[in-house]
């Protein structure tokens, strides 16, 4: 799987992830989450290895001009044969010098191929109510809104919700 997409005359590309892609993904994985897209308390859980919590074979990952800057984790979102079809984005990051190159379009994108390729029918995916940017990213790549849940976590004082999305393939 390769995608490109041009901004201006600088190129993203989206490839599988491999073993060799760990240390630039956990470089990402520290430093593109705050408190209003992720868990603070999230950092305290990282491994000295990105693929601690999955593999790979579940990860897609953005390069611009040669240089791994961002990454898509697609599950199964279920377990069971009756769930089958359904996939999950299970995290989205950008490295911070690389945003608004279109790299989160780019691996959206992606997920869209890769999702039609394995014959699902659904991507689903939460956001945080405060993450309004990525939630416009994801209105405008066809992601609606299906559920909120109010009140279900409480970060840096306050309660936030969360929302669940989906897109029909």
């Amino acid at each position: 799987m390769s995608d490109d997409r041009r901004s201006g005359d600088q190129q993203v590309t989206v490839r599988r992830a491999v073993e060799e892609d760990d240390a630039a993904l956990l470089a990402i994985e520290r430093s593109a989450w705050d408190a209003t897209s992720g868990f603070p308390s999230y950092q305290d859980t990282l491994q000295d290895t990105f693929f601690s919590r999955s593999g790979p074979e579940a990860h897609l990952v953005a390069e611009h001009e040669g240089v791994v800057v961002g990454y898509l984790r697609l599950q199964d979102k279920y377990p069971f044969p009756e769930g089958s079809g359904v996939l999950t984005i299970n995290g989205l990051a950008v490295a911070h010098e690389a945003r608004r190159l279109g790299v989160a379009s780019a691996l959206l994108d992606a997920a869209t191929a890769e999702g039609r390729l394995r014959g699902a029918r659904k991507i689903s995916l939460h956001v945080h109510s405060t993450n309004t940017a990525a939630r416009r990213l994801y209105e405008r790549h066809g992601y609606e809104l299906e559920g909120t849940h109010p009140n279900e976590f409480l970060i840096e004082g306050d309660y936030i919700a969360a929302l669940d999305m989906a897109k029909m393939l």
